[in-house]
């Protein structure tokens, strides 16, 4: 299948990378030319701009990094709606604000267009590895149709209903990923300042009812993980700056929605503070930092 492939970021270029290896032909685009010529040496093609690459494309996929950049992408004269043939299907896996890509997938539908959103989870591991999670906003069609090509990206392709459901479904787990971190995060610091072993205390929480993915798959504890980012200095994972943006459309979806989201706050604010302390960089793990306060300059 011929595919235009937009945004090829930590995410979208092993995603790209896994389709090449897939045997699909990709129209690639971004900004980065390291990494366009890195995939155009494995078989993909250099676009110059989106609507260039959705040209002629059988199927569209973007991976952007927040939704002013999807808008763009989309809807400018050179975007990928002044370039797709009418009735291609098309996606979106960024992860931004529901409203956003309803308004796309509106203006896509004037032209005969259908769009889905399909924002990931599972990191740069599971890009890589080819073992994400998809959640899948579209009407049954569209996700029929995407199905097994994203299926080639990922190990779990969940149809949460109509367009914009696949990013509530995102910000509402990330919502829970971020509070889980910080408490985890707690946790260990405390067991370490009142004096058992980090990796005792690992143990245990991983076999006691405080087990969760946070601590258990990525805990922040230097050391406790191997695989971790912790285990490499908060490097390679997913960056506190991007946590921060998805609390950011969770709390604004909240108040919209009129619905508390406490903890959601809370968290915000750590990674707020994580931020202007430059550590926005590091990875989202990294915030157990700030309840080691002699370990703080150590890890930077």
């Amino acid at each position: 299948m011929k595919i235009a492939f937009i945004g090829l970021g930590n995410m979208g270029a092993p995603m790209a990378r896994n389709l090449i290896k897939a045997g699909h032909a990709l129209n690639l685009f971004d900004l980065n030319q390291a990494v366009l010529k890195e995939l155009a040496e494995l078989g993909g093609t250099i676009s110059s701009s989106p609507r260039d690459a959705a040209q002629g494309a059988e199927l569209v996929i973007t991976m952007l990094p927040a939704a002013a950049h999807v808008r763009s992408v989309w809807l400018n004269e050179d975007g990928v709606l002044a370039g797709i043939g009418k009735g291609v299907p098309a996606v979106d896996c960024s992860t931004i604000d529901p409203q956003t890509i309803r308004d796309v997938a509106a203006a896509a539908a004037k032209q005969g267009v259908a769009v889905a959103d399909a924002p990931v989870s599972g990191g740069t591991g599971g890009a890589q590895a080819g073992t994400l999670t998809f959640m899948v906003g579209a009407n049954p069609e569209l996700f029929a149709t995407l199905q097994p090509v994203l299926a080639q990206m990922g190990r779990n392709i969940v149809h949460c209903g109509k367009v914009g459901t696949g990013q509530i479904a995102k910000i509402c787990n990330n919502l829970l990923l971020a509070i889980s971190m910080v408490g985890v995060s707690e946790a260990m610091a405390l067991g370490d300042a009142l004096g058992i072993d980090t990796s005792v205390l690992a143990g245990i929480i991983n076999s006691s009812t405080g087990r969760c993915w946070s601590s258990e798959m990525y805990n922040p504890w230097p050391g406790i993980v191997e695989t971790a980012p912790a285990s490499r200095g908060y490097t390679g994972g997913f960056g506190a700056e991007l946590m921060l943006k998805d609390l950011g459309l969770a709390t604004e979806a909240a108040r919209q929605a009129h619905q508390p989201v406490v903890l959601g706050a809370v968290a915000q604010q750590l990674y707020q503070a994580m931020s202007q302390r430059g550590d926005g960089g590091k990875d989202f793990s990294a915030i157990i930092n700030s309840y080691r306060k002699p370990a703080i300059e150590g890890q930077r």
